[in-house]
Parts: C-alpha cells; sequence; structure tokens
C-alpha cells in the first residue's frame, strides 16, 4: 500500500529534475497535509532562493512538468508558491483494493531486515511487579510486534535483575520458611511483596540473620551448588507469577525471552579486561572507571562510569556493558532498543557512550534508549496506593477489568452473552483500555492512570476502537457474508467513503514511522484516525441497505479492508478485538 506523500513526492522530484536539471532531483519537495486539497507542496519557497526567482514562477514550472497520470486529478498553485494537490479517487480506490487482496494490506516487508534486541519489561526476582513496569511492558511489547511484522528478526529480551547481594537475605529467609513451602506454593513465598519484606526486615533487625545472609551472597557468587538451587528456586516461584501478569496483559515474553543479571555473571571480568586493554578503563580514586568524553559535572569536572568498585565488586554498569558486548560479537544484532524509564537517560547516555570507545557500537550497529515517562494518578503525583505504597500491577489489572465490566453492562447491547463470553468479553474490554491508553501516549510523557477516561466507550479509547471493529463484524453477520468474501469493486463516490479509504493508505506509512522511531503511539493515533473515519462512513454511508447491489459491494469491500487495518493495528499494539460486543 503505498503512502501517498511518498508517491506524490517521487512525482514532485521527478518534475523537480526536468524543470531545473537533474542537482535537483534529491531535493525535499516538502509534501505537507493542505486544508485545501489532499496534499501540499512547499518545496518552492525554499527553492526559489537558490533559484533566485520568485516562489509562485518556481511552483508554476514545477506543475507544467509534473506527471499527473493515473495519480492526481487535479493541481492548484496558491499563495506565494504553494502546490495543492488533489489524489484521483480512482487512484485511492485502486489501492484500497489492493490492500483488500494483499495478506499484509499492501505493506511490504522491509527489503533490509535488521536482527534488533528489544529489552523490556525488566522486573526484578522475589519481588512483584508494580506500575511502574506497566509502561516498559507494554510499550516494549508493542515495539516488537512492529518491528517483527515489518519483516526484521526481533529478539525480545527480558533482563530481569536475578543477581545480587539481596539474594542472600532472601535465600536465607527461604530456609527459615522451609523450602517445601515454595513447592506448596505457600503465600509466605508466593506473596513476593510480603516474602521481600519480611526477610529485610529480618536483615535489619537480626544480627545473626544479616551475618548469615552475607556468607550465603559470597556462597553464591563463587558458584556454591546448594546456594544455586536455593536460588533457582526463588526463580522458579518469580517466573510462575510474572507469566501470570503477562498472561493478564497478553504480551508475548515467554520464560525462553529472559536473560537476567547472572546470565552475564561470567563475562563480566572479560568485559572490564577488555577495556582496561584498549586503555578506557582506568584506576580512578581506587575504582576502575571510564571517562566517556562529553560528560561533566557541576564543576566541570569529567563524569566517570564506575567498570568495577573499589572492593572489587561490579555494578549495574559493568553488566550493560557486557551486555552490548555480547550481543554484538555473539548475538549479532544491528539495533538494540532499551524499554526502560527515562530516570535513566544519562546512565544510558554514557553506558552507550563507553562502547562506542571500545568499538561495540557504531554505524552498523546502533543502541538507544526508549525513554520512558511515568504514570501519574490523578492527584498528578506519582500513582500511589491510598496508603501511599507502590500499586501493585496484578491488582490494578484487575480493578480494570471490575470497572470494565460495570461500564459494559450500561452500554446497550443488540444482543444478549452468557456468563462465560460476557466474562471474556469484558476482559479484552478492561486490558484492552489500559493497553491503549498506555500506547496512545507518547512513551517519554508522563500521563494520568484514570479508569473513567479509559474505560469509556467515546473519544480516543480502547473500548471505542473495539466497538468499531465490533460494529463492521457485525454487519457481515447480518448480511450473511465472512469479511473476506467481500470482493468489491470499491468505488468512492460520496465523501466519507473517499475520506475513509484515503486513511486506510496510511497504514504502512504509520508502522514504518513507529517501528523507525519506537514510538507506538504513532500507530495508535493512525488506528484511532481510521475508526474515526469509519464512524462518519457508517453514518452517512449505508452498507446493507445501499441504494444498489454495486454500492453495497463497494461498502461491504470497504469495511472488509477497514476491519483488517483496524484488527491488524490493534493486534500489533496487543490490543485484543472481541468478536461480539
Amino acid at each position: 500500500m503505498p503512502d501517498p506523500q511518498l508517491v506524490l513526492a517521487a512525482r514532485v522530484q521527478d518534475a523537480l529534475s526536468a524543470a531545473f536539471g537533474p542537482s535537483y532531483a534529491d531535493a525535499d519537495p516538502v509534501i505537507r497535509p493542505s486544508q485545501f486539497a489532499d496534499l501540499q507542496a512547499n518545496v518552492a519557497l525554499p527553492l526559489a532562493k537558490k533559484l533566485g526567482r520568485k516562489p509562485r514562477d518556481v511552483a508554476d514550472e514545477i506543475v507544467k512538468h509534473l506527471d499527473t497520470a493515473g495519480v492526481v486529478a487535479d493541481v492548484q498553485v496558491s499563495g506565494p508558491g504553494f502546490i495543492n494537490l488533489t489524489l484521483s479517487d480512482d487512484w485511492i480506490a485502486g489501492e484500497a483494493q489492493r490492500a483488500l487482496r494483499d495478506d499484509r494490506l499492501g505493506v511490504p516487508a522491509t527489503g533490509a531486515p535488521q536482527k534488533v534486541v528489544v529489552e523490556y519489561s525488566s522486573p526484578n526476582v522475589a519481588k512483584e511487579m508494580h506500575v511502574g513496569h506497566l509502561r516498559t511492558t507494554i510499550v516494549g511489547d508493542a515495539i516488537a510486534r512492529i518491528l517483527e511484522f515489518l519483516g526484521h528478526h526481533v529478539v525480545r529480551d527480558n533482563h530481569v535483575g536475578d543477581w545480587g547481594t539481596p539474594f542472600g537475605m532472601l535465600i536465607e529467609h527461604l530456609l527459615d520458611l522451609g523450602e517445601d513451602a515454595a513447592a506448596r506454593g505457600d503465600s509466605s513465598v508466593s506473596d513476593l511483596t510480603a516474602f521481600y519484606q519480611a526477610a529485610r526486615a529480618k536483615f535489619d533487625g537480626d544480627e545473626e540473620f544479616a551475618d548469615r545472609s552475607r556468607r550465603r551472597v559470597v556462597a553464591l557468587q563463587a558458584g556454591d551448588p546448594e546456594t544455586l538451587r536455593l536460588w533457582n528456586v526463588l526463580v522458579d516461584v518469580s517466573k510462575k507469577y510474572f507469566n501470570h501478569v503477562y498472561g493478564l496483559l497478553g504480551v508475548t515474553l515467554t520464560d525462553d525471552d529472559i536473560k537476567g543479571e547472572s546470565f552475564y555473571n561470567d563475562l563480566l571480568a572479560p568485559t572490564v579486561q577488555e577495556l582496561e586493554d584498549k586503555g578506557i578503563a582506568v584506576i580512578s580514586d581506587g575504582a576502575l572507571c571510564a571517562f566517556p568524553p562529553g560528560f561533566t559535572g557541576r564543576e566541570g569536572e569529567p563524569l566517570p562510569v564506575i567498570i568495577r568498585k573499589s572492593d572489587g565488586g561490579y555494578n549495574y554498569s559493568t553488566t550493560d556493558l557486557a551486555t552490548i558486548r555480547y550481543r554484538v560479537d555473539t548475538e549479532h544484532v544491528d539495533r538494540m532498543v532499551y524499554i526502560v524509564g527515562t530516570p535513566q537517560s544519562l546512565h544510558f547516555q554514557m553506558v552507550f557512550a563507553v562502547a562506542r570507545m571500545a568499538g561495540w557500537l557504531g554505524d552498523e550497529v546502533s543502541a538507544e534508549h526508549a525513554q520512558i515517562g511515568n504514570v501519574l494518578g490523578t492527584d498528578g503525583k506519582i500513582l500511589r496506593t491510598r496508603a501511599g505504597g507502590t500499586v501493585k500491577l496484578a491488582e490494578l489489572l484487575d480493578e480494570a477489568v471490575e470497572r470494565a465490566g460495570a461500564v459494559y453492562d450500561e452500554v446497550q447491547h443488540d444482543e444478549s452473552f452468557d456468563d462465560a463470553t460476557r466474562a471474556a468479553i469484558v476482559r479484552d474490554v478492561g486490558i484492552g483500555a489500559v493497553k491503549y491508553a498506555d500506547l496512545s501516549v507518547a512513551r517519554d510523557s508522563e500521563y494520568v492512570f484514570d479508569f473513567d477516561r479509559m474505560i469509556s466507550f467515546n473519544g480516543k479509547t480502547g473500548p471505542y476502537l473495539q466497538y468499531a471493529a465490533a460494529r463492521i463484524r457485525s454487519i457481515f453477520r447480518k448480511g450473511g457474508l465472512a469479511p473476506d468474501e467481500a470482493a468489491g469493486p470499491i468505488v468512492l463516490t460520496e465523501p466519507a467513503e473517499r475520506a475513509l479509504a484515503l486513511q486506510l493508505l496510511g497504514f504502512g506509512a504509520a508502522l514504518e514511522q513507529a517501528g523507525a522511531t519506537a514510538e507506538p503511539h504513532r500507530l495508535a493515533s493512525y488506528v484511532y484516525a481510521v475508526a474515526d473515519a469509519y464512524t462518519t462512513f457508517h453514518e452517512n454511508c449505508p452498507v446493507l441497505k445501499a441504494p444498489d447491489e454495486a454500492t453495497k459491494a463497494s461498502r461491504l469491500a470497504l469495511c472488509a479492508v477497514t476491519l483488517r487495518t483496524l484488527t491488524t493495528g490493534l493486534h500489533l499494539l496487543g490490543v485484543p478485538t472481541p468478536e461480539r460486543m
């Protein structure tokens, strides 16, 4: 499905070459939306300065050489030199028809596939996931889905926190409770928040327990088999919990995607050694540090990236550098996307800078921090429980489903459903509402978590989009026809038909932009625009009661390609689309 902007850009560039010579063939045609036409080429204004001519004269010359055949129905020059371009109805209809016939809706797989690591979710073992993990999990999963659809080889990487000093106290607390408690699924272990808090309280208040915990850390880091076995018990309990939450959210992470901090433990020393050998890591105040250029403190002193602490221990920076080195040398990736909160921005900037100094990142391999903004409560502050504690993610999702049920029951339905069907629909509505509300906001922006707004069936919400898809399916059921049986041909005779078909042609461009920038909100906004255009079409263009069979066939085909665009787009965002609502 060609993007109309790209099609017109190529035509205008050809006209520039024909009018002013081949050296102008690569000039930006400056294609923009227009209130006077479908699109507008504004290249004449900047080009006029180079040519020493009036912008309007330059615009007239471009139009004189512009090939409009088969694509453009009308061209007008307005103002000082704006070129207004109106697309041909037949071309729009033809492209929509081609999308209908194509399994990928006319979106080609990339001709230059990359191996892309998308690191997201990354909870901590023996700790419950909280609302802070909501965005990293949802956004990361959408980015992975989008890049995969575009034809890239995506490696999902759940970089869980499963190593370090807290595990000494956690293992000792497990032994105090009895290892069999984990096997039985007792709440003393399976309630991860309570388990961690109890271990911490004992560590802070019982010196004998603290001494045992410290010795256990040493045994863990030394690879003691029995300690590692107990550590794995905690990891397995946590995995069951993670998978429960991932199941609620409908994300694509599995146990196979976990590469925790422990995975890189044996790679830390070789990574540090390479940085020393290359003269990048040097001793400073007893610690081994790298000083990437351009990073300074308040007094202008160079800021260090600590590679190895003065006590000989390693830290997050060491693990992150070892991870980059492994991905480049062993996994041979082309791109790394880190879905992590905005507060970690400086950390990643400096780690990436050190990796570039080491030659692990460069023109052929890129790394980017896809920053994630905070989730706020309706009071404008970081979302907390009434008691001021961290909001547990599983409880938040359960509440979303419960509230969705209350709102759903207030909405008028065309048919009644049994309890099981209603429960499945309500679950999809609740989870879809949470996910779309998150994904519709630029990932680096904060947003207010407001159940009343996100579960509404009106406005830019998940339920509104889900209902749009369900409404189209309802038309096909009433017509006794499956969506994939609608063949058209598509013919555009009404403004609402044309507006909808033109909107559908932007699917590929929205996906490309979302994948290139790792910004799912671009796709979320596009899908809403499609649903909005369909609503106008639905209100103005009868389908089953169309004036004649040809118009009916055309509108059914337009409904079919709209349905596939909506469901595909929402699927790539991870938002479910119930068959009936």
